[in-house]
């Protein structure tokens, strides 16, 4: 994981069956993983999004 990823810890993550994931963008603030969660929802409505708190794992 990148220093941009750890800057950004909110997440807008599409749920695949059975219980994958898979992150599609990256922020900031809560508010801001919010407002495009909206967003999205609004022009995709048969896909599943949700606003996730992804911290990256670190490697020592």
């Amino acid at each position: 994981m990148t220093y941009s990823d750890i800057l950004k810890p909110w997440a807008i993550a599409r749920l695949l069956p059975p219980t994958q994931w898979v992150i599609i963008a990256r922020y900031r603030t809560r508010s801001d993983a919010d407002g495009h969660l909206q967003l999205l929802r609004q022009r995709v409505s048969d896909i599943q999004f949700e606003v996730v708190f992804d911290l990256p794992q670190r490697n020592t």
